[in-house]
C-alpha cells in the first residue's frame, strides 16, 4: 500500500492504535524541547512523575524567551532549569544560543524522527522531514519519562508547490498563501504534507518557514520531504551522518489535494489582528511604517539576514523607522558576523539584539502608541506586541527590508534594486560551547522564590453548579486568555500569574472567578469558534482552573489547548446547536446535573442554562474521560 511520508513517519513510532484518521493513537517520541517560560513548568511536572532520568533519545532546554531578566524571576527560572538538565540528563541551551527552533533545525533535528516541543512552533522540525508537533508542557514532561504521546491520528493535505518564486518573493509569502486559502480555524486534526517539483527550489530554512506558520493553520504540524537538500543543509551543519531519505509513495492518496504555482505568488502581508487576514502588500502600498522587527523562529535564518543585508547595504534606514534585527541563532549571528553582513546592518541603522524570541511574544520591542510595526514573526493578535492599539502587519524580511528604506509599505518589487542571491555556505561556522551536556550527578535542584509546585486539581464533581463568568467571541488565542510579554515572569507561580487571566479581555475577571470559587460555585467561559489558538502555553489552561473554572463551552476548540484543558481537569464542552451560543450571556446561571456520571458512562449531556435546556457534546477517547474523572492527568498519577 502506497504510504504518505506522514503516515510512514508515524507508523515507525506507533504505540498504541492503527494510522486511521480520526481515531486515537499513542506514539513514541523520539526528542522533545522546551524554552524557558513553559519549560519550568514542564519541568516541575516531570519531577513530580518521579522518574530518576529522561528516557528519550535526546531532550533539549532551551533558554530563548525571558532573557531580558528583569527582577530576580527570570534568572531563578534559568538556573532552576540549567540545574534540572544536569540531574536528569538533558541538554542545556544557555540565553543567548538561540531560539529554540532554529537551533534545534541547525544542531540537532533528524529526518524521520518526532519530536514534541512545549512550543507550539515545534513543527518548524517539519523543514527536515521530521513529525514536530507542538504540545503543553505536561505532556513533554510525560515524553520525557518514556510515556507516548496520544493525538488524534490526522488526515493528511498534500500542498503541491510547482515552479519557482520570482525576485522579491520568498518562503513567507508561500505560508501567508496557503494561510489565505485555508484561515486560521478549522484545520484541526490535520498535516500539512508539501510536495511538487518546486521543493528542488527551496533550502531547509525556507521550508522550515513554511512549516513554522502552518501552526497558524490549526494544523498539527506540517512536513517536508527529506531529499538532497534535506542532505546539503545537514552537511553545511556538519550532520550529515543524520540525514536519511524520506518521500512519500507515488501514488500515496491524500485527504485533499492544493497546488500553488510557485511563480504566481506576489508579496502578502497579514493584516491586523490575525495572521489569516492576508492581503497583498501592493494593496497597503504607501501606510507609513513606524517600527521593522526582523527576526523569530519564522524567518531569523542566515538566508534570511543574508537577503536584508543586501537590501540594506549602501543604504540607510528612514528615519521616522525604528529597525531591529534579531538573529535566529548564536550560530547565524557569528556566520552574518564574520562575512561582513553584520557590519552592513549596523551601518544601514539597525539595532542587533542577542539571538532570542524578543519582539515575538512582546517582552521587548514594544511600539509606539498606534503604530505600523512590520514584522517578520509569526503572530500579530490584539496587544501581542505589548501596545495594544498598535496595528502588526507580518511579512517577508525582503518587504521589511523595502519599508526600512522608504518609511512606507512597499512592494519590494518596486525598489528598482537587483534582488540579491546569497549563497548558502559550503560549510557554516558552528560553535556549541554554550549547549551545556548533563553530569547526571546529584546536582541539587536550585529553586528561587518565585517557583513553586505545580497545582492540581479536584475531581470532577457530581454536577457542576455555577455562572458563566466571561463570555468571549470567535478566535479567542492563548494570548487572551493568559498574557505573555511582561507578565511571562510569573510562569513559575501560578497564584500570581493567575491573577491576569483574561486581563487583555476583561480585567475584572479573575477576581470574580477567585469570588465565585471562594464561595463554592464553579466558573464556566462560552466562546466560539476556534477557542485556544495561538501558542502552546498550558498556563492557558491552569491559570483559569486555578481560578476554579471547571468547563469551557464553545461552538470549536484548537487542538493544543482543548489537549491542555483536559490535562489540567477542564471539561471542553460544544454546542451541540452553535446558535444556542446568542442566547447566552456572562452572569447567566449554569447546572449540568449528574456530569460525572454522564461522563463516566459516556452518555449524552445537557445544561441547564438560566433555565433553559441546552444540549451539549463532550467528544473524547475513553483515555481522556479518565483524565478528567480523575480531575487531570497529576491527580491520575
Amino acid at each position: 500500500m502506497a504510504k504518505t511520508i506522514t503516515q510512514k513517519i508515524f507508523e515507525k513510532h506507533l504505540v498504541e492504535g492503527k494510522f486511521e484518521p480520526g481515531k486515537e493513537i499513542a506514539v513514541k517520541i523520539d526528542q522533545t524541547l522546551t524554552q524557558d517560560a513553559t519549560g519550568t513548568m514542564a519541568y516541575l511536572q516531570f519531577e513530580a512523575i518521579g522518574v530518576s532520568q529522561v528516557k528519550t533519545e535526546l531532550s533539549v532546554s532551551y533558554v530563548d524567551h525571558n532573557t531580558i531578566q528583569i527582577g530576580f524571576e527570570n534568572a531563578d527560572d534559568h538556573r532552576y532549569l540549567q540545574s534540572i538538565a544536569d540531574r536528569y540528563g538533558i541538554l542545556f541551551s544557555q540565553a543567548g544560543n538561540g531560539i529554540c527552533h532554529q537551533v534545534h533545525l541547525e544542531r540537532f533535528g533528524k529526518p524521520g524522527k518526532t519530536l514534541l516541543g512545549s512550543d507550539s512552533h515545534t513543527p518548524t522540525a517539519g523543514g527536515l522531514g521530521m513529525i514536530g508537533i507542538g504540545a503543553g508542557g505536561l505532556d513533554v514532561a510525560l515524553a520525557m519519562a518514556g510515556k507516548p504521546f496520544y493525538l488524534t491520528c490526522p488526515r493528511v493535505i498534500r500542498i503541491n508547490l510547482h515552479g519557482a518564486l520570482n525576485p522579491w518573493v520568498s518562503a513567507k509569502d508561500v505560508i501567508l498563501k496557503v494561510l489565505e486559502i485555508f484561515g486560521t480555524s478549522g484545520n484541526v486534526g490535520c498535516v500539512f504534507e508539501y510536495g511538487g517539483d518546486g521543493l528542488k527550489t527551496l533550502s531547509v530554512p525556507e521550508r522550515a518557514t513554511i512549516t513554522n506558520m502552518g501552526t497558524e493553520c490549526g494544523v498539527t504540524t506540517s512536513v517536508f520531504p527529506s531529499d538532497e537538500i534535506t542532505r546539503e543543509f545537514l552537511k553545511a551543519q556538519g550532520r550529515e551522518g543524520d540525514w536519511t531519505e524520506i518521500t512519500a509513495d507515488e501514488d500515496a492518496g491524500y485527504d485533499r489535494i492544493i497546488d500553488i504555482q510557485l511563480d504566481e505568488l506576489v508579496p502578502m502581508a497579514a493584516c491586523p489582528h490575525n495572521p489569516g487576514n492576508v492581503k497583498t502588500v501592493q494593496e497597503l502600498e504607501g501606510m507609513e511604517v513606524n517600527q521593522v522587527c526582523i527576526g523569530s523562529c519564522t524567518n531569523s535564518s542566515y538566508k534570511d539576514l543574508m537577503i536584508v543585508a543586501g537590501i540594506l547595504k549602501a543604504n540607510k534606514k528612514h528615519p521616522n523607522v525604528s529597525l531591529i534585527i534579531s538573529p535566529g541563532s548564536r550560530q547565524v549571528l557569528s556566520n552574518i558576523a564574520l562575512n561582513g553582513a553584520l557590519a552592513d546592518l549596523l551601518a544601514a541603522g539597525a539595532r542587533i539584539t542577542e539571538p532570542i524570541c524578543g519582539f515575538c511574544i512582546g517582552n521587548s520591542q514594544s511600539p509606539q502608541t498606534n503604530a505600523v510595526s512590520l514584522r517578520t514573526s509569526n503572530r500579530n493578535f490584539f496587544g501581542r506586541s505589548g501596545t495594544k492599539d498598535a496595528q502588526v502587519y507580518l511579512v517577508s524580511p525582503e518587504s521589511a527590508a523595502a519599508a526600512v528604506i522608504t518609511g512606507r509599505i512597499t512592494d519590494p518589487r518596486h525598489l528598482g534594486m537587483e534582488y540579491p542571491q546569497p549563497q548558502m555556505p559550503e560549510r557554516f561556522y558552528t560553535d556549541d560551547s554554550m549547549i551545556i551536556g548533563p553530569s547526571l550527578s546529584s546536582t541539587e535542584i536550585y529553586r528561587g522564590p518565585n517557583i513553586g509546585k505545580p497545582p492540581s486539581n479536584t475531581p470532577i464533581p457530581e454536577s457542576i453548579q455555577g455562572v458563566v463568568t466571561i463570555k468571549v467571541g470567535d478566535k479567542i488565542t492563548t494570548d487572551h486568555i493568559i498574557p505573555a510579554g511582561s507578565r511571562m515572569k510569573y510562569r513559575s507561580n501560578v497564584p500570581e500569574y493567575s491573577k491576569f487571566v483574561f486581563e487583555i479581555e476583561d480585567e475584572g475577571f479573575a477576581k470574580r472567578a477567585a469570588a465565585y470559587r471562594d464561595s463554592g460555585r464553579h466558573n464556566i467561559i462560552v466562546a466560539g469558534i476556534g477557542y485556544g489558538q495561538g501558542s502552546s502555553r498550558e498556563h492557558a489552561a491552569i491559570c483559569p482552573m486555578f481560578l476554579g473554572v471547571k468547563a469551557v463551552l464553545a461552538k470549536s476548540f484548537e487542538r493544543i489547548h482543548a489537549a491542555n484543558l483536559i490535562n489540567f481537569g477542564i471539561i471542553p464542552l460544544t454546542f451541540a446547536n452553535d446558535a444556542d451560543y446568542e442566547q447566552i450571556d456572562a452572569g447567566d446561571e449554569v447546572i449540568i446535573a449528574d456530569i460525572r456520571g454522564l461522563l463516566a458512562e459516556n452518555k449524552p449531556l445537557k445544561a441547564k442554562i438560566n433555565g433553559r435546556e441546552v444540549d451539549i457534546n463532550c467528544s473524547l477517547s475513553d483515555r481522556q474521560r479518565q483524565i478528567l474523572l480523575a480531575g487531570g492527568m497529576l491527580g491520575r498519577g
